[in-house]
Order: C-alpha cells, then structure tokens, then sequence
C-alpha cells in the first residue's frame, strides 16, 4: 500500500482530516469564509506517496478548475510539480468521490474563461495574482 503523507501546514492537515475523517459531510468548505472545498488526492512526484490538497470548488462542466495561487506566493504550491508529473486524480466533492485525470490550461481563450470562473468563485484569487512573480497555474480536471 503506498504511504499517505499528510499537509505540513497544520490547518490545511486538519481540514483534510475533518473533511476526509467525515466522509464528506464536514470540513467541506474553507476555514469560516464558507466557500465550498473539494480535496484533491494525487502521487508526490519525488516522494511517490500520497498527497490531499483542499482547493477551492470551482465546477467546469463536469469537471473542476484546480488554481495553484499559493496566495500569491513567489513559488508554485507542491502539489502543481505533482500534477505535472502524474495528471490522474482523485477528485472528493463533498460525499462523492471522483476518479479524473487533469491537463494544464495554457491556451489563452480558454484559460481566461477559466480564471474569470474562479475569481468569480474566489475573488482574492485577483490580488494572489497581483502579487505573484509568476503566472498562477491552472489546472482542468476532468472524468476518466
């Protein structure tokens, strides 16, 4: 069985622990903004363990965007080198739990539709990106 590594951060280990823990039915929204959350499970790309990482609920279709902003940190958050490395996932939407495979979303139209539904979703994803020296990754998930 391959390893299960939980988040350094201690409130993002705690939220994965309410909302896995529970099955869904709490810790499915972020800290007290309650804005809605899923938990991305995913291979570490150097460690080959299992990582889960809340993000934000952004629905594209039948799928989810997945923004690496780090809030505006100068570095990529983790979990993008891991989704480069290894595209399938596991999605977790409340009590469902989604197999996907993700793809990075370069292409400028669709990109800019993308972002604006996950500022929309999230609007201080506007000033992450002010604030960041690089271009905030984004990701689509989409069904196996």
């Amino acid at each position: 069985m391959t390893q299960y590594i939980p988040p350094a951060i201690d409130w993002v280990r705690e939220h994965v622990e309410a909302y896995e823990g529970s099955g869904g039915v709490s810790g499915t929204t972020l800290r007290d903004t309650g804005l809605p959350c899923i938990i991305v499970t995913n291979t570490g790309n150097k460690t080959g363990a299992i990582r889960k990482t809340p993000l934000m609920r952004i629905k594209a279709g039948d799928g989810y965007v997945l923004v690496g902003s780090y809030g505006g940190r100068p570095k990529n958050p983790v979990w993008v080198y891991n989704l480069r490395a290894d595209p399938n996932v596991e999605v977790r939407d409340g009590t469902e739990v989604f197999k996907m495979r993700v793809r990075e979303v370069t292409e400028d139209a669709e990109r800019a539709q993308l972002w604006a539904a996950s500022v929309e979703a999230f609007p201080p994803y506007l000033e992450y990106q002010k604030k960041a020296p690089r271009l905030i990754p984004v990701f689509v998930a989409e069904p196996v």
